[in-house]
């Protein structure tokens, strides 16, 4: 269960806040500072194997990207502050973030060309607080990886299953794909990975 701290705070409150060497991790919707869930088994399982599927990319095909161990998402006109679990940034556009160097966080969605989420028992964030978010902030792509099929039906269809949803923005707005079994993710960041739906939902098992 997501533990809240019910104090409306700033976002520049809350990262002064954020306790050094936590073995918690913590955002900021809207001005609450929420603890997240921690993670399982195989929910790191599967994150770290995508983490490495993508820096195999990266070095294969000497992308200018890199993926951060650890960054803070600050949304546009917003008092949240968002931990994605996985997040590709530029390399060449990262010098223009104002506030990267000091304290590894993220204000300009041209940074960002993907951010991952590995969907849990707070689904509803990923499917509505952080898509809107990333949306309004121009983040050109955003994975859901749902291996436990949690979501709504209104995202994942009816019957329910796990599924990848990979959203891209068009004309300023997401528009999304939804993979499943043998199909393979069609990603425009890494359009040459080779990665079934089913593969990548499996990794957590």
């Amino acid at each position: 269960m997501i533990q809240s701290i019910t104090e409306l705070v700033t976002f520049d409150k809350f990262i002064d806040w954020y306790p050094e060497n936590s073995e918690h991790h913590y955002e900021l919707h809207n001005g609450e500072i929420v603890e997240m869930p921690k993670a399982t088994g195989k929910h790191s399982k599967l994150t770290g194997f995508l983490v490495a599927d993508l820096y195999f990319e990266i070095r294969r095909l000497q992308l200018p990207y890199f993926i951060p161990k650890e960054c803070v998402i600050k949304p546009v006109c917003e008092e949240s502050g968002y931990e994605p679990d996985i997040i590709v940034l530029k390399e060449q556009i990262i010098g223009n973030e104002p506030r990267w160097e000091k304290s590894s966080i993220i204000t300009m969605g041209t940074s960002v060309p993907l951010i991952v989420e590995v969907t849990s028992t707070n689904w509803g964030d990923d499917y509505a607080l952080k898509l809107e978010a990333y949306e309004s902030m121009g983040i050109q792509e955003y994975w859901i990886i749902d291996y436990l099929g949690l979501g709504g039906r209104r995202f994942i269809g009816n019957p329910k299953q796990p599924t990848f949803s990979v959203y891209q923005l068009i004309d300023g707005e997401y528009q999304v794909k939804l993979f499943r079994g043998g199909e393979c993710i069609e990603s425009p960041t890494f359009p040459e990975l080779k990665l079934p739906a089913q593969q990548g939902l499996a990794k957590g098992n």
